[in-house]
């Protein structure tokens, strides 16, 4: 099965499952992928090359550390390199940790490696048109938000309100009384539940556009914080 045209990757791959880490190879190597694999954090140093990879396929659990460290050392480096963690922790808190913490996209082991194939093509005509930026961008003229290397998403005047009042929080929660009140409601006389339901349509407007999860964190009974760079253009 041929990968699609221009989207060929060096992929370096960090799984310390032997059986699994032949798979990967396999599967990626028959799309049309150059795929160099390691078992362990010390092998990942040996062999990484960042002027040759530009995915990085990385495991959390490890037996000389945690992978997430790991993604948060190549992030800080600000080079051009695509991210994507592929672990067993499918949790909703482990997913949220991995996306602030630099990936491009948080993969539970087992996510169909067709779905696995398209999400790397993806990020790799990306990196081809120019490597990501890092920043989320909400431009207040035309109402849109740009998420890292990607087209904009146009956004409704709630969508809008809600994301500038959580973004000009600076990476602070928000209180949901302030959120409430951006959107012009009276927030004792308010119904709680469209708020919520606000957040989830927001949510799955990027999800669908982008497969990308919105970095929005919710703080239970208290409100929500975006934790991912972000500017406001």
């Amino acid at each position: 099965m041929p990968t699609l045209a221009g989207t060929m990757a060096h992929i370096i791959l960090l799984e310390d499952e032997r059986v699994l880490r032949e798979e990967v190879v396999e599967f990626l190597t028959v799309h049309g992928h150059v795929v160099d694999a390691v078992g362990s954090l010390a092998g990942f140093a040996r062999v990484f090359q960042p002027e040759h990879h530009t995915l990085a396929l990385i495991d959390i659990g490890l037996p000389d550390g945690n992978g997430l460290d790991l993604v948060q050392q190549l992030r800080a480096q600000q080079m051009s390199l695509g991210i994507i963690v592929l672990t067993a922790r499918s949790a909703v808190p482990d997913k949220l940790a991995g996306l602030a913490r630099g990936a491009d996209h948080y993969l539970s082991k087992s996510t169909d490696l067709d779905e696995l194939a398209g999400i790397i093509a993806a990020l790799q005509r990306r990196l081809d048109a120019g490597g990501l930026s890092l920043c989320w961008v909400l431009h207040t003229v035309g109402r849109t938000l740009v998420p890292p290397g990607m087209a904009p998403i146009d956004l409704s005047p709630h969508d809008f309100a809600v994301l500038k009042t959580i973004i000009e929080g600076n990476g602070q929660p928000v209180a949901r009384r302030t959120i409430v009140d951006a959107l012009g409601d009276d927030y004792f006389t308010a119904d709680p539940a469209r708020l919520d339901t606000q957040m989830r349509r927001l949510r799955r407007k990027v999800n669908e556009a982008t497969g990308k999860e919105l970095p929005i964190k919710t703080l239970r009974n208290e409100g929500y914080q975006f934790y991912a760079p972000v500017e406001v253009a």
